[in-house]
C-alpha cells in the first residue's frame, strides 16, 4: 500500500491525498493567479512517482516543466520556510507530449467512426435536425460496410447521402439538403483550423497512456495552447479520450492506487451548452470509471462551473482563493464554502476570499472515504520546474519518447472515399460495398495496409500493433462499428436512428 501523498502543510497540519482514494475524483478550484497550475504540478509529481500514469492538457504552455528538475531561488527557500517544509530533491517525471496537430508532440488521432455523431456533432456546433442528419448517414455507413477514417470518407458519404436522399428516404427518412450544406460547411471551418488531422489513422491506443519508466508513471501532455481557439474540439477531444478509457479499460474494482489519473483542466468547456443527455451521459462516465481504476480531477476557476450532479462525485477538493466583487462571484464563494466539511477554527465563506497566492483550503477524503475537515494550508513547492521548457528539451523528449514514431506517419488506407469516388454512379449502394461483403474487403485492405508497414525497413513493430487495433477499432459491419464507436457516441448516437 503506497504512503499518503502530502500535498500540502502549514506547520503541524498537513493535508495528503490517499492513492486508494484518488480514483473517488476531484476539484482543483481558484481564480486566475492564485496556484493552481503549481497544484496540478504537485499532485502530478506525487503520483508519478508512486507509478501512476498521469493524463493533463497544458493549455498556458507551463506545464511542460514537469518534464525537467527544478532548482532552488530566493523565493522557493522563502516559499519553504512559510510551508514549514524541508527542500526537495529537484527531479523531473517522464513525460510524452502530445499535440493534435502533430507540431509540439505526437499526433493524436481518432477515427470519424469511433468519434461517432454525438461528439461530431458537438464540435461542428450542430442544431437537432442537423445531428440527426449526420446520425442517419453514420447508419447507412454502418448498413454498407462503408469504413469512415477520416474527414474526406465523411465529406464523401455526405455527399453519396445528399445526391441520393430519394433512394434513401423510404429506409432511412427524410434528408435536408439544407442540413447536408451545413454540415459540409463545418467540415470545411474544422479543415481550414487544421482540425482535420485530428480524424484519421492511426489512432491513438489509450494503452500508451498507461505506462511506467522505472517504477515511475508516465506524465502525458496535451499541447492545447493552439486547440484552445478551438474550444469545442479541445473539450470534445477530452471527452472522447475519457469516453475511450472508460470503453476499453477492464473493471479492476477498488485498488491500492489508480491506474490513470486524468486531469481535465479548463473544465467548465465541457458543460457549456452541452445538451441534456450529454451531461446525463458524462455523470455516467464520471461515476462509473472509478471502477476501471481511473480517477478525473477538474479543474477550473469557479465551483458554478460543474454542475451539481458531477460536483457532488468529487470527493477530494483543493480551493485556491476566489474573488467576491459581484453577486454570482458572492454566490461561487458560498457555493464553495458549502461543499466543504467545516473547521470550526474559522470560517471557510471567509478564509476563500482571503487566500493567498500558492494558499488553499483543502479537504481530502480519509481512510473511510469521508470528506476532511478542511484545512488552510500552503501547497508544497514542486521538484520539478516552474514554467515551460526549451524547443530543444521539448524535441530531445519527443525523439527518445516510449512512442516515437508510431503515430507520426499518417496511414490511408480503403475506406468509405474510396468506394464511393470508384462508383460509376446510381442510387443505391453496390454489391461491392454492402454489408454482407464488407469484411472481405477490409481485412484485404488491412492485409496490404500491415503488410506495407512490415516491409518498411525503419518501421517500428508498435506501429504495426497499433495499426492492427485501430483497424479492428474501425471493422466494416454493423455490429462491429456500434461496439467500437466510444462510449458516449454510440449510447447518444443512436437515440435518433
Amino acid at each position: 500500500m503506497p504512503d499518503p501523498l502530502l500535498i500540502a502543510k502549514h506547520g503541524d497540519i498537513e493535508c495528503s491525498l490517499l492513492p486508494a482514494l484518488v480514483n473517488r475524483h476531484g476539484l482543483i478550484t481558484g481564480a486566475t493567479g492564485t496556484g493552481k497550475t503549481v497544484t496540478l504540478q504537485v499532485v502530478t509529481e506525487r503520483l508519478s512517482a508512486i507509478g501512476v500514469p498521469v493524463f493533463m492538457a497544458d493549455v498556458k504552455g507551463d506545464l511542460a516543466g514537469l518534464s525537467q528538475p527544478g532548482k532552488s531561488s530566493p523565493k522557493f527557500e522563502e516559499r519553504l520556510k512559510l510551508v514549514g517544509a524541508d527542500a526537495p530533491a529537484f527531479a523531473g517525471c517522464p513525460t510524452m507530449f502530445w499535440d493534435l496537430y502533430g507540431e509540439q508532440g505526437h499526433p493524436i488521432r481518432a477515427t470519424v467512426s469511433d468519434m461517432g455523431p454525438l461528439l461530431l456533432g458537438r464540435i461542428l456546433a450542430l442544431n437537432e435536425t442537423q445531428e440527426g442528419v449526420l446520425t442517419l448517414a453514420f447508419k447507412i455507413a454502418d448498413d454498407n460496410g462503408l469504413l469512415l477514417l477520416d474527414l474526406k470518407d465523411l465529406r464523401a458519404l455526405l455527399q453519396h447521402v445528399g445526391e441520393n436522399a430519394r433512394d434513401f428516404q423510404t429506409r432511412y427518412g427524410n434528408v435536408s439538403a439544407a442540413s447536408i450544406g451545413a454540415i459540409q460547411r463545418g467540415l470545411l471551418t474544422l479543415e481550414q483550423q487544421g482540425v482535420d488531422r485530428f480524424l484519421g489513422e492511426p489512432m491513438l491506443n489509450v494503452d500508451d497512456l498507461l505506462q511506467t519508466v522505472d517504477g515511475r508513471g508516465v506524465v502525458s501532455i496535451l499541447a492545447a495552447d493552439r486547440l484552445m481557439q478551438s474550444p469545442r474540439v479541445y473539450s470534445t477531444l477530452l471527452l472522447w479520450l475519457l469516453s475511450e478509457l472508460y470503453e476499453r479499460l477492464p473493471e479492476v474494482g477498488d485498488r491500492d492506487k489508480p491506474k490513470l489519473v486524468f486531469f481535465f483542466d479548463e473544465a467548465h468547456l465541457l458543460f457549456t451548452d452541452a445538451p441534456k443527455a450529454l451531461l446525463e451521459k458524462i455523470e455516467q462516465v464520471v461515476r462509473l470509471i472509478r471502477s476501471k481504476g481511473v480517477g478525473v480531477f477538474f479543474v477550473t476557476q469557479n465551483p458554478l462551473d460543474v454542475p451539481e450532479t458531477v460536483l457532488g462525485q468529487l470527493g477530494n477538493r483543493v480551493q485556491h482563493a476566489l474573488r467576491a466583487f459581484t453577486p454570482r462571484d458572492q454566490k461561487a464563494v458560498r457555493s464553495a464554502a458549502e461543499t466543504m466539511r467545516a473547521n470550526p477554527k474559522f470560517r471557510t465563506e471567509d478564509a476563500i476570499t482571503e487566500l493567498g497566492v500558492g494558499e488553499a483550503l483543502v479537504s481530502f477524503l480519509d481512510a473511510k472515504g469521508r470528506p476532511g475537515v478542511v484545512e488552510r494550508v500552503y501547497i508544497l513547492p514542486p521538484a520539478s520546474r516552474i514554467g515551460p521548457i526549451a524547443p530543444e528539451e521539448r524535441k530531445e523528449l519527443i525523439a527518445g519518447s516510449p512512442v516515437a514514431g508510431v503515430y507520426e506517419q499518417t496511414v490511408d488506407r480503403e475506406s468509405a472515399y474510396e468506394k464511393l469516388k470508384g462508383r460509376a454512379g446510381g442510387g443505391t449502394v453496390p454489391a461491392d460495398v454492402a454489408g454482407t461483403n464488407a469484411g472481405g474487403g477490409w481485412m484485404d485492405s488491412l492485409k496490404g495496409s500491415l503488410g506495407g508497414l512490415m516491409s518498411g525497413s525503419g518501421r517500428k513493430d508498435s506501429m504495426v500493433e497499433a495499426m492492427a487495433k485501430s483497424a479492428a477499432r474501425t471493422v466494416g459491419s454493423t455490429v462491429g462499428r456500434e461496439i467500437v464507436r466510444g462510449v458516449l457516441g454510440s449510447l447518444l448516437g443512436g437515440k435518433r436512428r
